[in-house]
């Protein structure tokens, strides 16, 4: 594989509109090269429009960047190239088998017919191959997906919300393949709305509303939130929670069985909150969950 450089993604300030409204807003971020970077947000909040600046498929309206050392305004061809991009919904031909659309996908780059079965042999998918693609489980489709994605051995991977409608242990398959192939040299930017998902990169970029709001490894994400957690045990969990979420100080309580977390800002006015309904806490740990749901409540919706 091609050396990557230090720095796979380097953007700043872009900025995409449609229709007069804003859908990504001087976004800036970094990427390193070799390394897993997670890309969240809600619905709408301009991820995949970001993805698409990113591998060439959009020309921002303002700002700069470099991808793999090319120039996201002057050199999108080129970046196209060198990347691997699995969007959101399955876009393979259904009624061909999983190794005609791979050569279909070969013969795009111009590839040899050798390169399409190292891949299904590297993908699992060898005992599959003559299987029509529309036949197939969330989780083989997802992998047909990947195979089509790194056939013609891309710098950078963009992954759009890679796992949604797949099984667990499917994803968790999907998440081994993508750290093997990190390992080796690639880069990977992935969407998702899956918190577990989040906490296996080895970097998040949070955006919300077309704004990139924190950036950080997991633990400097929840470390700069600021917030407190506190575990509730009673036998009258609902009815808690609903006294709780108007109390003071309380800024989320999630049941879970007959427990309660419950998380804010201010530790003295949480636990006085809980005194005031004659309940304790014990400290427990903030969890990624936590944090975005805060950070989705700070933000400004950007449809007016």
């Amino acid at each position: 594989m091609t050396a990557i450089p230090e720095t796979a993604i380097s953007i700043h300030g872009l900025t995409k509109s449609f229709s007069g409204r804003k859908v990504v807003d001087d976004v800036s971020l970094q990427v390193a090269g070799g390394e897993i970077a997670g890309f969240l947000g809600p619905n709408g909040s301009g991820k995949t429009t970001c993805i698409r600046m990113i591998c060439g498929l959009l020309t921002p309206d303002a700002g700069t960047g470099t991808v793999l050392g090319l120039d996201v305004l002057r050199h999108q061809r080129q970046i196209r190239r060198q990347v691997g991009y699995m969007t959101q919904r399955f876009s393979f031909y259904e009624d061909l088998s999983i190794e005609e659309n791979l050569n279909f996908v070969a013969g795009l780059y111009h590839l040899p017919r050798q390169v399409v079965a190292d891949t299904l042999a590297d993908l699992g998918l060898t005992s599959r191959r003559r299987q029509l693609a529309g036949s197939l489980s969330g989780g083989w489709k997802q992998r047909l997906a990947l195979a089509a994605c790194i056939m013609h051995k891309p710098r950078l991977l963009l992954l759009d919300e890679p796992t949604a409608g797949v099984d667990p242990k499917a994803r968790r398959q999907f998440w081994d393949e993508i750290h093997q192939r990190a390992a080796g040299g690639m880069t990977v930017l992935v969407s998702t709305h899956y918190m577990d998902e989040a906490e296996r990169c080895h970097r998040i970029h949070y955006i919300a509303y077309g704004r990139l709001v924190i950036s950080g490894t997991v633990a400097e994400v929840i470390a700069n939130a600021g917030l407190t957690t506190l575990t509730v045990e009673t036998a009258e969990p609902g009815q808690l929670a609903a006294r709780l979420r108007r109390a003071p100080g309380v800024d989320q309580v999630e049941p879970f069985g007959t427990s309660l977390h419950v998380t804010g800002s201010d530790p003295a006015a949480l636990r006085a909150a809980l005194a005031a309904h004659d309940a304790t806490g014990t400290a427990a740990e903030t969890s990624l969950e936590d944090v975005f749901i805060r950070l989705m409540g700070q933000s400004d919706d950007n449809i007016r």
